[in-house]
């Protein structure tokens, strides 16, 4: 009898998870690729990965060449910040509609607030200007020291530079600017001002015309006088009347406006308008 040839037994593979394996690198690899791609919108690599992808997984051959087109500029997930601070860089007025929900209209006012106090950085070290940041606007405090001179509401050459460069800051924003004339309880008596409120008053509007001298679109500002009532600190004492003659600007959130604006073909006709309070009025604080 013929020897019979002894069969060997084959060897189980236990390394054939090894090509699904592979296979779930391959699938992970391609879906990153597609979050990566998504997330910088481009449209030319966003077709050429998407043709690159369907050529590969259809084990077919490109047909067209797969260099990126380059169509317009390359855009990631910025915040608004970034936004503004682009508008600003360009010297483009900032459309309102950019900063429409109240989380854009804050980002706004905060990046608004930066530039005006780097602005006015030797001014604030002075200790005759401030900047504070309240809920719903920014303030800006200005002694009344540094814009006019003793019972006049004509702007000092001193003025003039401060004012220019927040001009400069406000020229592009939307933003509408409240600016409040403040003044102690000394009375005055002239012809040109018989009493306070008629004083806080022109020396608001003084500020109102030299922003828009500067640039400032009119329609966004008025000028609101308050005489002697609304004091931030005693008149009793020549420290405390020294505060509370100045002049403030409240610049509100960007959309957020007291009045219509007047249409864009009526305003090289119309004067500019501002308004003078004898009432005591004040924003209430949100």
């Amino acid at each position: 009898m013929a020897k019979r040839k002894k069969m060997h037994e084959e060897h189980i593979n236990h390394e054939r998870w090894l090509v699904s394996y592979a296979d779930f690198i391959t699938l992970l690899f391609a879906f990153f690729v597609v979050m990566y791609a998504i997330s910088v919108v481009n449209i030319g690599k966003y077709k050429v990965l998407a043709e690159s992808m369907s050529t590969a997984f259809a084990d077919g051959h490109p047909k067209r060449s797969l260099d990126a087109i380059q169509v317009g500029e390359i855009k990631r997930g910025g915040s608004v910040i970034e936004m503004m601070k682009e508008q600003s860089d360009s010297n483009q007025p900032l459309d309102p509609d950019s900063a429409n929900t109240p989380d854009q209209q804050q980002a706004q006012l905060d990046l608004l607030l930066q530039q005006i106090a780097e602005t006015l950085a030797p001014y604030i070290r002075d200790q005759v200007v401030s900047v504070t940041r309240e809920s719903e606007w920014i303030e800006v405090d200005m002694k009344s020291s540094l814009l006019f001179g003793s019972g006049s509401a004509d702007l000092g050459q001193g003025a003039l530079p401060v004012l220019r460069q927040i001009s400069d800051t406000l020229r592009n924003s939307p933003n509408e600017i409240h600016v409040e004339g403040h003044t102690d309880d000394v009375p005055i008596s002239t012809v040109q001002f018989p009493s306070n409120w008629e004083l806080s008053a022109a020396r608001a509007a003084s500020v109102v015309h030299e922003f828009m001298r500067n640039g400032v679109d009119p329609r966004r500002m008025a000028a609101i006088g308050y005489s002697e009532y609304q004091p931030v600190a005693s008149n009793k004492t020549d420290e405390g009347r020294n505060l509370n003659r100045r002049v403030v600007l409240i610049v509100l959130p960007v959309g957020q406006t007291r009045h219509k604006q007047a249409p864009q073909d009526a305003s090289s006709s119309s004067k500019m308008p501002f308004a003078v309070r004898t009432d005591g009025f004040a924003l209430v604080k949100a």
